[in-house]
């Protein structure tokens, strides 16, 4: 039977350093409001996670589910709280980390191999130029994407674009890849297709990721656990939901199985309870 946990700031798998990767602590985001207080948007999240796992963020527009996946990035400060990776305080960007966005943020001047290349050379830059063609290489193979190197972002599909953004994020070999509704601007076939190419390269490559969705199906077919948001202002995590299948994954399997009809109905009927007219 699956698990699901109400939240508590002692919700750790276990106390040693690996499971401690990510370590959220009473985390609070505010901005000022216009009557001259405060709007809240996250208000006391508490959250680990191990430096292997692949943990997804859901609930309602506005719970701050992307504000703190940017937090993580160090491209947002919390207003009170701490956010560790591996016992150090994220203060910045830094190239542990790496986000992948929805609307692909490539280059349009450069080529599929010269946008990879540009953060190679920019975070691998002690590296000689052989080594670092041949990590370019090594994730162009990765995701597929050979046979369109030398093509411009214009001249590719949208779902390639996004391959190359998550080409480019793994090529510099972060410790954690954060990921903000990857698959959303895409098409339900090239979806699912590119779902299947990124969890597979990750039970490959173990790695850190945390990514924001708005899609039931994708959260179970692709996460460790499900962190449940309420509805925003101050949102909270209302449920940690265990995702107990293991790697590799079937979709096909997964959906013969009656646990994944309960898991998928559990997390409906959460977002259901928090449903709001003005979300």
């Amino acid at each position: 039977m699956f698990k699901s946990t109400l939240q508590s700031p002692d919700n750790n798998p276990t106390q040693s350093s690996e499971a401690n990767f990510l370590v959220i602590e009473n985390l609070t985001k505010a901005y000022p409001a216009s009557n001259g207080g405060e709007f809240v948007v996250l208000d006391n999240i508490n959250l680990t996670i191990s430096a292997n796992e692949y943990v997804s963020l859901i609930g309602h527009s506005g719970c701050g589910k992307s504000t703190l996946l940017k937090i993580v990035a160090g491209l947002e400060r919390a207003t009170s709280g701490l956010v560790t990776l591996e016992g150090k305080e994220v203060r910045k960007p830094g190239c542990d980390r790496m986000m992948v966005f929805q609307h692909y943020s490539l280059l349009p001047w450069l080529t599929v191999r010269e946008n990879i290349r540009l953060a190679v050379d920019e975070v691998l830059e002690g590296l000689p130029n052989s080594e670092k063609a041949q990590i370019v290489n090594e994730h162009l193979a990765m995701v597929n994407l050979m046979g369109a190197a030398n093509k411009y972002p214009d001249e590719i599909s949208g779902g390639m674009k996004q391959r190359v953004g998550i080409a480019r994020a793994l090529a510099i070999r972060p410790k954690m890849l954060l990921m903000d509704e990857p698959f959303g601007a895409l098409d339900a076939l090239t979806r699912g297709k590119l779902q299947k190419q990124v969890l597979d390269i990750w039970e490959n490559h173990r790695q850190a990721v945390m990514m924001v969705t708005h899609d039931v199906d994708e959260a179970i077919y692709m996460s460790d656990r499900i962190v449940m948001l309420t509805n925003g202002p101050n949102a909270q995590i209302g449920e940690i939901l265990e995702v107990p299948f293991p790697h590799p994954r079937d979709r096909q399997q997964l959906r013969e199985s009656s646990l994944y009809f309960e898991l998928r109905n559990h997390a409906l009927n959460f977002l259901d309870r928090y449903f709001s007219s003005d979300d």
